[in-house]
C-alpha cells in the first residue's frame, strides 16, 4: 500500500509571491523563475509633466490555440548505425536540435527529424521537443520503434498554454488625453516548469510602446512557478498581452478627459510622416499608416453614425457598444533579445534556409527550412519562384514539410513569429535568382549572346532583340546535367542552389536597447455589439478588419490568416478560458467545457487591405501570422462601452456572459 500526502497547491500566482507561500521547487527557493526590470526614457520626468496620473489593473487570461491534432511523436532507434529516425510535428525542430542533442548524448550526424504537414501550431507545438526525446529514449529501451500520440484531454492538461498575465498599470497623461509614459509591474503565470518561459518577459519588447508615440516605459516583470500547465508561445506570445494593456489604457484615457477612443489613439498612435520610426527602446517600425488604418475602419463602420444611433438605442434600453483597437503584429525575431533576459547567452539575430533545384527535364523542385502548418508556404513558395524564373507555377513542386536530411535549413529554422515572410520567402526568392542567372549564362553560350542579352518567358530563354532565338528550359537543363562542353567557363554542371537569409541585427546593448524584429504588419479591428440585458450574451452586429502586411503575394492567403486570427480572438474574450481550482485541478480539460467557437460562431467581417511595402524587407513583405492580439482589446473596447454609463468597467480580456450579467446586476 501507497500513502499519499497531499502538498498545498500553488494557483494564484500573487499568492505564490508572498512570503510563506508553499514553493514549487526546493532548489530555487523561490516561486520566481525571474525577474526583469525595464527603464526606458525617464517616467519619472513622464509623471512631472503630468496632468493626471491613472491607475488600472488588468488580467490576460489563460487560453490556448487548441489546434487540429496534438502532439505526436514517432521515433525509431537503429541500434546498427546507432541513429535516430523521428517524426514528429514540431514547428521548430532545428532551433531545439542542440539541445535534444545533449539529452540524448549523441551527435547530430546521428538524428533525422522529419515534420509532415503539421495540423496547425500556433507556437504550442514548439514546446513538444520534451516527448520527442523521451519516446527517442523509449525506442532505443525497448529495441523497436515507438508511437505517442497524445489524446485531446492529455493536450488540453498538460502541453503548453498561453501564460496569464497581471498587470498592475499607472500612466501619466496630459488634459488633452496625450500619454506621456506608463510604469507597470506584471506578474505572468508560466505554470509548473520553465520551459521556452520565462522568454516572455523579453519577447513583449518588440511592440513595447504599441501604435503609441510615448517615450517613457518603467516596467518591472515577474515569471511566477504555479501548480498548472508550463506556459509558452501562443499566436502573439507576449506582445498580444501587452498591446491589450495599452489598448486598454487608451480608453481608460478616453473616459477620464471625455474624449471619443478614436480621438485619444489619433493623438497618440504614430503619424505616417514618422515612418520608419525608432521606438522608446529602439526597435525600428519599418513603415505604415496606423491613423489611416483607424480612419478607413470609421468609414467602413460608419462609425459616427453608430455613434449616433447608440444614443437613441440606449434611450430605448438597448446596450450598444463600439470599440476599436489597433495592434502590431512583429514579424521575424531578433534572437539577441534573449541577453536581455540572460546577457551571457551568445544568441543573435536569426536567418532561414530554401532550395531550388531544376531538374534534367526542366521542372522545379523547391525545398524549405520552415515547417508549414496550414499558412500556405508551399503556395506561396511556388509563386514567388514562378515570378522569378516565369514558369507555369504548375511546373513547380514544393516539398512538403520539413526533413533535416535532405531539406536546408540553420539552427532558426522553423515556422513560429511571423517569420516566413522576412525570412523564408526572401531565402527562397535568392535561391530562384540564382538559378535565373545560371539559366541566363547557359542560354547565353548556347544562343552566342551576352548573359545580359538573354530574357525569361513562359519557360524558354530568347536573345532581346530577337525574340524567335530562344531556348527551352528543358534543352538548358540538359546541357546543365548532361552536356559540360556547352557549359559557360568555368561554370558548374547541375541547377542547384541553396540560399540562406540573414537580416542585419545587433545584440541589445546593457540597457536592453536595440532593435528586436525585423518588419511589423498591423491590423485595425472595429466592432459594434449588443448585450442582451436579460442573459449578458454577446451579439456582434458589425465588424470591420483593415490589415497591412506589406506587399501581398497572396491575397487569398492573407485573407485566411486575417479571418483565423479574428475568430480566434473573439474565442478568447467570449469563450476559451483555462480554469483551475484552488487545488491546482483543471476544470475546463476537455471541449465540454473548455469553450472552442464553432463555424456557427464566426461573424461575418468586412476586410480591407492596405499595401504599404515593409522598408526592412527585400521583397516588401511583413509577418502576418499572429494577429490575434488586434480582436482582443477591440471586443473588450465594445462590450465596455456598451455598459460605461452604467459604471462598468473590464479588467480583464476574458468575460462571459455571467460575468456580465453579475456586473449588470450587482447590488
Amino acid at each position: 500500500e501507497v500513502e499519499y500526502e497531499p502538498l498545498p497547491a500553488v494557483v494564484d500566482p500573487e499568492q505564490a509571491l508572498r512570503d510563506g507561500a508553499p514553493i514549487l521547487h526546493e532548489e530555487v527557493g523561490s516561486n520566481v523563475a525571474a525577474k526583469v526590470e525595464y527603464d526606458y526614457g525617464d517616467y519619472d520626468e513622464a509623471v512631472n509633466n503630468a496632468d493626471k496620473i491613472i491607475k488600472t489593473r488588468l488580467h490576460f487570461h489563460r487560453f490556448s490555440s487548441t489546434p487540429l491534432e496534438p502532439f505526436a511523436v514517432l521515433a525509431h532507434y537503429d541500434k546498427a548505425l546507432d541513429h535516430y529516425t523521428i517524426y514528429c510535428n514540431n514547428q521548430m525542430p532545428m532551433f531545439l536540435m542542440p539541445s535534444m542533442l545533449r539529452a540524448l548524448r549523441t551527435s547530430q550526424d546521428k538524428v533525422r527529424i522529419v515534420t509532415p504537414d503539421i495540423g496547425g501550431g500556433f507556437g504550442v507545438k514548439i514546446l513538444s521537443y520534451t516527448y520527442m526525446v523521451l519516446i527517442a529514449t523509449l525506442s532505443r529501451i525497448v529495441g523497436r520503434p515507438v508511437k505517442w500520440i497524445e489524446t485531446r484531454r492529455e493536450h488540453m492538461m498538460a502541453s503548453s498554454h498561453g501564460a496569464d498575465r497581471l498587470f498592475d498599470v499607472e500612466a501619466a497623461i496630459k488634459n488633452d488625453g496625450t500619454l506621456l509614459g506608463i510604469k507597470t509591474t506584471t506578474i505572468d503565470d508560466i505554470g509548473a516548469y520553465a520551459r521556452h518561459e520565462p522568454a516572455g518577459l523579453t519577447v513583449w519588447a518588440q511592440v513595447a510602446s504599441g501604435c503609441c508615440r510615448f517615450k517613457h516605459l518603467r516596467q518591472t516583470m515577474y515569471a511566477v512557478f504555479t501548480n498548472k500547465c508550463p506556459a509558452g508561445p501562443n499566436r502573439g506570445f507576449a506582445r498580444a498581452p501587452h498591446q491589450f494593456m495599452i489598448e486598454r489604457v487608451l480608453d481608460i484615457i478616453a473616459r477620464e478627459v471625455g474624449k471619443d477612443p478614436v480621438e485619444i489613439r489619433e493623438i497618440n498612435y504614430v503619424r505616417r510622416e514618422e515612418q520608419p520610426y525608432v521606438t522608446l527602446n529602439g526597435c525600428v517600425y519599418d513603415d505604415g499608416d496606423y491613423i489611416g488604418a483607424v480612419r478607413k475602419v470609421m468609414e467602413l463602420l460608419n462609425y459616427w453614425d453608430w455613434r449616433r444611433r447608440q444614443g437613441e438605442y440606449r434611450s430605448q434600453g438597448r446596450l450598444i457598444g463600439i470599440g476599436i483597437a489597433t495592434t502590431l503584429d512583429s514579424g521575424t525575431a531578433n534572437f539577441g533579445q534573449v541577453r536581455m533576459l540572460n546577457p551571457k547567452l551568445p544568441n543573435v539575430g536569426t536567418s532561414e534556409a530554401a532550395e531550388v533545384v531544376m531538374t534534367a527535364d526542366g521542372k522545379v523542385i523547391v525545398k524549405l527550412g520552415s515547417v508549414p502548418q496550414g499558412q500556405s508556404h508551399e503556395t506561396v513558395s511556388a509563386q514567388i519562384v514562378a515570378d522569378v524564373l516565369k514558369m507555369n507555377p504548375d511546373n513547380i513542386t514544393v516539398a512538403p514539410g520539413f526533413d533535416s536530411d535532405s531539406h536546408p535549413y540553420t539552427w532558426h529554422s522553423g515556422t513560429y513569429a511571423s517569420r516566413f515572410a522576412g525570412t523564408g520567402m526572401v531565402a527562397v526568392h535568392n535561391a530562384a535568382v540564382k538559378i535565373r542567372e545560371k539559366i541566363k549564362k547557359i542560354a547565353a553560350k548556347i544562343l552566342e549572346v551576352r548573359p545580359e542579352d538573354i530574357e525569361l518567358e513562359g519557360e524558354k530563354a530568347y536573345v532581346k532583340d530577337a525574340p524567335e532565338r530562344s531556348v527551352s528550359y528543358r534543352r538548358i537543363a540538359r546541357t546543365a546535367y548532361s552536356n559540360p562542353y556547352e557549359l559557360p567557363e568555368d561554370e558548374e554542371g547541375g541547377l542547384y542552389a541553396i540560399s540562406v537569409y540573414s537580416p542585419s541585427f545587433q545584440p541589445p546593448d546593457e540597457k536592453k536597447y536595440g532593435n528586436l524584429t525585423m518588419t511589423y504588419s498591423y491590423q485595425t479591428h472595429g466592432i459594434v455589439v449588443e448585450i442582451d440585458p436579460e442573459t449578458g450574451q454577446v451579439k456582434i452586429l458589425d465588424y470591420v478588419i483593415v490589415d497591412d502586411c506589406g506587399r501581398v503575394i497572396n491575397p487569398k492567403v492573407v485573407e485566411g490568416q486575417v479571418h483565423g486570427a479574428a475568430l480566434h480572438g473573439l474565442a478568447a474574450v467570449l469563450y476559451e478560458s483555462f480554469v483551475y481550482d484552488g487545488n491546482g485541478q483543471l476544470l475546463t480539460g476537455g471541449f465540454m467545457d473548455y469553450l472552442a467557437p464553432t463555424a456557427y460562431d464566426t461573424p461575418s467581417f468586412k476586410v480591407e487591405h492596405f499595401e504599404i511595402p515593409s522598408t526592412s524587407c527585400p521583397l516588401g513583405t511583413k509577418g502576418v501570422g499572429e494577429g490575434c492580439g488586434t480582436p482582443i482589446p477591440a471586443l473588450v473596447n465594445a462590450i465596455e462601452d456598451a455598459l460605461s454609463h452604467l459604471g462598468v468597467e473590464i479588467t480583464s480580456s476574458h468575460i462571459t456572459p455571467e460575468d456580465i450579467y453579475k456586473l449588470l446586476h450587482r447590488k
